[in-house]
């Protein structure tokens, strides 16, 4: 079976936990701050490590303020932690239309449901492509808004020459087991605000006021004052060694994913069934790599027939206002909805072989040629 995705380890990650284990000590620790410190060198930004990327929206929210009765402007197209992490701090999210061209949040449309309760606009970058950023900006400055990026595809792409990270209002990354690198579960806020970043610190840990020093030296706070809702969203020294490896070994994994994406590219750009997004495998580290593929009315069929020869695909993602906790009218989307049910995801992580890709694009080529998806 070919997968659709995977946590592509060494064995140095396997000693890097090994070496965690012996020492006995297995909750947040000296292993994080050193991750820590590895991250910030990468981004030349602070840092700090959470359990989870949906744990870095849902802190980077709260350490803004955002309560009930504010509004989050956040595209229809995301994974569900995106909405998830929004709701959890009893805001209320607004969901937005995509731009066709890279399935961004639509400024166009963020402009329409733009209130005064508005507080927030979180473009995801989807796919590992940050689109149209600079617009992004553009619009929350002049509307007095804070910009939260949810940057969990992105790790690692590049927008004129910088780092997805190391520029702009707040980043939040995911390093889940199949994101660009992983640290088995667990994600990071990135920002210039120190004030945000000491106030992140410490609701990871229950709002323990400045437990996080103590815990980087293996002590915990035991005489301390509670003055905010904290959460047990810290990340664990075990989840920093494996991700302290995947850092060091990310130009070997950005290299890998971004040969893989060109190869699809090469092989479908001329294929008149299926449109590819137009990106850039030179300045994004691609996640996912998604097909469109030109009128297609049984994406299952042709997900069940490609399973049948080995071979896995996904779709990211089922729309938010389809989801019942999040209905909403899918006529507000004309975009999203014209788009979401005829995009597949292919195989993409970096151990996949040549001749698995040849198989993916050849058995793709050759059931949509019989063109029985289509009717």
């Amino acid at each position: 079976m070919i997968k659709l995705s995977k946590s592509c380890i060494s064995i140095k990650e396997i000693k890097a936990v090994n070496k965690v284990l012996s020492k006995e000590y297995l909750g947040m620790g000296p292993e994080v701050k050193k991750f820590e410190n590895d991250l910030n060198f990468f981004f030349k930004r602070e840092v700090v490590c959470v359990s989870s990327g949906t744990a870095a929206l849902q802190l980077a929210l709260q350490a803004l303020g955002i309560k009930k009765g504010d509004e989050v402007l956040v595209p229809a197209i995301t994974y569900v932690a995106t909405f998830q992490a929004i709701s959890a701090t009893g805001a209320k999210l607004i969901m937005c239309d995509v731009d066709k061209d890279n399935l961004i949040i639509s400024i166009k449309d963020a402009k329409k449901k733009l209130t005064k309760k508005t507080k927030v606009i979180m473009p995801v970058f989807y796919a590992g492509n940050p689109g149209n950023i600079e617009e992004i900006y553009k619009f929350a400055k002049k509307n007095k808004i804070r910009v939260i990026e949810d940057a969990a595809h992105a790790f690692g792409s590049v927008y004129k020459k910088k780092k997805i990270g190391s520029f702009g209002d707040i980043s939040c990354f995911s390093f889940d087991g199949i994101k660009n690198i992983t640290s088995g579960e667990g994600g990071c806020v990135v920002t210039d605000n120190k004030k945000n970043i000491n106030t992140i610190k410490d609701l990871r840990l229950l709002g323990v006021g400045n437990d996080s020093a103590k815990r980087y030296t293996g002590k915990r706070s035991w005489n301390f004052n509670v003055k905010q809702q904290g959460w047990r969203y810290h990340m664990s020294d075990i989840n920093a060694a494996i991700g302290r490896v995947q850092l060091k070994r990310f130009n070997h994994l950005k290299n890998a994913r971004q040969k893989i994406c060109k190869y699809y590219d090469s092989n479908f750009l001329k294929f008149k069934k299926v449109q590819i997004f137009n990106r850039d495998f030179n300045q994004e580290v691609p996640h996912i790599y998604v097909l469109l593929i030109n009128n297609l009315k049984k994406r299952e069929q042709l997900r069940n027939d490609l399973l049948k020869v080995g071979i896995q695909t996904g779709y990211h993602y089922v729309p938010g206002y389809e989801l019942s906790y999040y209905k909403s009218n899918k006529n507000n989307f004309p975009n999203a909805n014209s788009i979401s049910e005829k995009i597949i995801t292919l195989p993409l992580h970096p151990d996949l072989k040549q001749q698995q890709l040849n198989k993916i694009v050849t058995k793709i080529k050759f059931f949509l040629n019989k063109n029985k998806y289509f009717i």
